[in-house]
């Protein structure tokens, strides 16, 4: 199996460390393994997945829909601490992503907030 690098921040790379101390069957053991240590069957985890979002009382999506929220946010901006907003390119958000041109990312990934742009054209609203 190909080995994927994802750029992580510091919370998920802590929540990973965490579920490393309570499931590692090795260096090259799967992420979220199986009682026995082995890759996760997908139906089983869409299981564990369904159970943990209606636990969290969050609506259930499919999983890719992760990775449409995870690019979507990157384009639309996350508000940080200091009260910024830091957004990335939809070609940089591609890139994360694995395409190859940011049309890709634009036309199937990323819902554009447009409240976000109220105010700054002409006065008008949007």
């Amino acid at each position: 199996m190909n080995r994927v690098y994802v750029p992580l921040n510091d919370t998920a790379i802590e929540m990973i460390l965490d579920l490393r101390k309570e499931f590692y069957f090795g260096e090259d053991s799967p992420l979220i393994p199986d009682e026995n240590g082995n890759f996760t069957r997908l139906v089983n985890f869409r299981k564990r997945y369904y159970r943990i979002l209606k636990a969290a009382g969050i609506e259930t999506k499919g999983l890719h829909s992760l990775r449409h929220t995870f690019a979507t946010n990157l384009v639309n901006g996350i508000k940080q601490p200091d009260g910024t907003i830091k957004s990335l390119t939809p070609r940089r958000v591609g890139d994360l992503l694995g395409h190859t041109t940011s049309e890709i990312t634009e036309l199937y990934y990323v819902k554009r907030d447009l409240t976000k742009l109220n105010g700054i054209t002409d006065g008008s609203e949007m």
